[in-house]
């Protein structure tokens, strides 16, 4: 077919829309871009296939980062599980693995990311969203007959990576090599901690910059199968980024971290292949889609362009993603389920290397053991049911599709190098730029939302009559005698532990970051070892390094 026979199809076309739908109002997604009512090849043209597309694992990256993609193996199923206790943990973690999950997620008591030991809070608040995971012996337990060289674990675990550190110390005790060991460090994205999730930090901001670098360069020597950076868009986007503003600022991130770890004189192609990404999936299913396809080239060009990486591995651009929690609603929760199947849709068409899907109870508590069933199931049926693994970038062609990657591309661009004069993510979030990026895109949205031009079923539109909380199950609190034991439990392990050599990994510790040249996390590693808890590594690094404080823009 012609352009002239398109053109004079699409102009009658108009004529007939205009007289259907004469007050049809302008729209614009999540990321204030104008959304028409039809896309022709007049918005994208074939002829722009290799440009634009390309083929799947290979340049420009948009159709997947592997040949085969989900057709020659599937996403890793990564539910992410925080309950009560250690035990209580391994039992469920067991439990979802036999319905279908095939990776490890691991997130620990808000005690634990306030760098608390448990017997120093009150135990009515312990466990209540996450493990309460303070030494060895606790990781032990967790990971109690789960063979840690064989499933790839997901470590919620901010810096200065205290878990971690316990689960090499477990692997030591059990002989596991840690060369043997796969997973990432979910949480290691502190700029994303000081912009948008403020309980995360526990390290001044260039404290928290300086162990980073030193876990980077541990474990790139030491435990080589380990993820040591994932950096976060999720923050940014649940705190109220919009989907492109939350990807530029995600790969600006990336290059802070890719330019200092040039500064410690790592080559790119040594730490770009062991970078991976986590990402929010919101309800809107083709920005979504096109958010990650945009992405994914946008940081091909970064590493050749910026960092001259020549291993094709290092552009690969490897994301975890989870549907999103702020979409979900305490009403009508049910609802949620659909919900949650929609976005989990988005992220498997938009190519995730592993995906969390959350229960449909999360606006309300932890997940109860029927949702989190459910959202591995909702997974399984994607995956073995709905056909989503047969075809590699199902929706590449559609002339929406491939103009809205294009569109979202420019945004991404637009807000990289909003950062890039600035002087860098980092001194964007000090100076507090980026938190205002993010409050602008929140309040804005809000006001959608408050005037009813942003629905939400159950909440502005399609309201019930009556919202009966009684029929809402919750997550129970963690039965107070087991958590009695457990910090029972606690005290015995630090009364029978070597005192001694406690206090002499912790002095080493403290010496290692007094210094310019020790490497922090090998003693924060060694401290572990020697049945130092959680608390009080994260208390000495305080001590020497600065305690987290939030950054307030004046």
């Amino acid at each position: 077919m012609s352009n002239k026979q398109i053109d004079e199809g699409l102009k009658q076309w108009e004529e007939l829309y205009s007289k259907s739908l004469p007050n049809d109002k302008p729209r614009t997604n999540r990321s204030n871009i104008k959304i028409k009512p039809i896309y022709t090849p007049n918005d994208w043209d074939s002829d722009r296939y290799m440009e634009d597309l390309g083929f799947p694992g290979e340049e420009p990256m948009a159709r997947g980062i592997y040949p085969t993609m989900h057709r020659g193996q599937t996403w890793s199923q990564r539910q992410l599980v925080g309950l009560a206790t250690p035990e209580l943990y391994n039992t469920r973690v067991k439990q979802m693995i036999a319905n279908g999950a095939n990776a490890l997620s691991m997130i620990p008591c808000n005690s634990v990311y306030r760098g608390l030991d448990v017997d120093l809070v009150d135990p009515v608040l312990l466990g209540t969203c996450g493990i309460t995971i303070n030494t060895v012996g606790d990781m032990a337990k967790c990971l109690k007959d789960i063979p840690i060289d064989k499933m790839s674990i997901g470590l919620n675990d901010p810096i200065p990576f205290t878990m971690l550190a316990q689960v090499l110390a477990h692997a030591k005790n059990i002989n596991v090599p840690w060369n043997k060991l796969t997973g990432t460090s979910n949480q290691s994205d502190y700029i994303s901690h000081y912009v948008a999730n403020h309980m995360f930090f526990r390290l001044a901001l260039k404290g928290s910059r300086r162990v980073q670098m030193d876990e980077i360069s541990f474990l790139r020597d030491n435990c080589p199968g380990w993820n040591p950076v994932s950096v976060v868009g999720q923050h940014m986007q649940q705190a109220g980024a919009t989907p492109a503003e939350a990807m530029g600022l995600t790969l600006s991130t990336a290059i802070q971290y890719g330019n200092d770890c040039v500064e410690r004189g790592m080559l790119p192609d040594s730490f770009l292949p062991r970078f991976t990404f986590f990402f929010d999936i919101s309800i809107s299913y083709f920005e979504e889609i096109a958010k990650f396809r945009a992405g994914r080239r946008v940081w091909a060009r970064i590493t050749k362009e910026r960092f001259g990486a020549k291993d094709p591995r290092s552009s690969r651009f490897k994301f975890h993603c989870q549907t999103s929690g702020v979409d979900l609603t305490r009403v009508q929760p049910l609802n949620n389920i659909a919900r949650v199947a929609i976005q989990g849709i988005a992220g498997i068409l938009g190519g995730c290397q592993s995906m969390h899907t959350d229960g449909y109870d999360e606006a309300l508590s932890c997940p109860t053991e029927e949702a989190a069933l459910i959202s591995v199931a909702t997974q399984n049926i994607l995956k073995d049911e709905a056909g989503l693994t047969d075809v590699i970038d199902a929706l590449g062609g559609s002339y929406y599709l491939e103009t809205l990657t294009n569109q979202m591309e420019e945004e991404i661009e637009a807000t990289i190098s909003r950062i890039d004069a600035a002087g860098g993510m980092f001194l964007a979030v000090e100076s507090g730029l980026v938190q205002g990026i993010i409050g602008e895109s929140a309040m804005a949205h809000q006001e959608k939302v408050d005037s009813g031009e942003h629905k939400i079923v159950g909440v502005n539109a399609y309201v019930p009559d009556e919202d009966d909380a009684s029929n809402r199950k919750v997550q129970p609190w963690p039965d107070q005698n087991i958590m009695a034991k457990h910090i029972e439990d606690f005290c015995s392990f630090k009364e029978n532990r070597d005192d001694a050599a406690v206090q002499r990994s912790l002095d080493k510790l403290s010496e290692a970051a007094k210094s310019d040249n020790q490497n922090v996390y090998e003693q924060v590693v060694q401290a572990t070892i020697n049945n130092a808890t959680q608390g009080e590594i994260i208390t000495r690094l305080r001590d020497e390094l600065g305690f987290g404080n939030p950054l307030i823009n004046a």
